[in-house]
């Protein structure tokens, strides 16, 4: 991870370096890079612009995304845990708080945080393991 050297404006540009910049650390983490490499395959640059729509849409009301992330994700055939929820949440906090002042970063974390909670939801089939916050020890560096 970067040292923090300037705040992120919330645009498409920024919201583009952000998922480029997460995914980055998702594709080398070695229990995430296994489910999402094996869903993505070699579509990781179509797969990026479609998530950078996603977050545009959540974060700025683009309506750029007209997919459906919950059933994309409910067809995935890849052993899934809880723990990948909370890695995915520390990863992807620890590059919000990067980037953005701390008004952005609860905007992002709370749909962040809500989304995880929903698949997890539905890809384990309980409710008791919906990740509320990401795991401390993972989450943003203090400078």
């Amino acid at each position: 991870m970067r040292p923090q050297t300037e705040l992120f404006q919330l645009d498409r540009p920024a919201i583009g370096v952000l998922v480029r910049r997460f995914y980055a650390d998702v594709r080398a983490d070695t229990r995430l890079a296994p489910i999402f490499n094996g869903a993505i395959g070699e579509h990781w640059p179509i797969h990026l612009e479609k998530l950078t729509d996603f977050w545009c849409t959540v974060m700025l009301a683009s309506g750029q995304y007209q997919g459906n992330v919950y059933g994309k994700h409910m067809a995935l055939d890849a052993p899934v845990d809880a723990d990948h929820f909370v890695r995915w949440l520390a990863l992807f906090e620890r590059h919000v708080h990067a980037m953005f002042a701390p008004a952005v970063c609860a905007e992002f974390m709370t749909v962040a945080r809500r989304i995880a909670a929903s698949l997890q939801l539905g890809m384990l089939n309980r409710l008791d393991a919906a990740p509320v916050q990401s795991s401390k020890a993972a989450g943003p560096k203090k400078s």
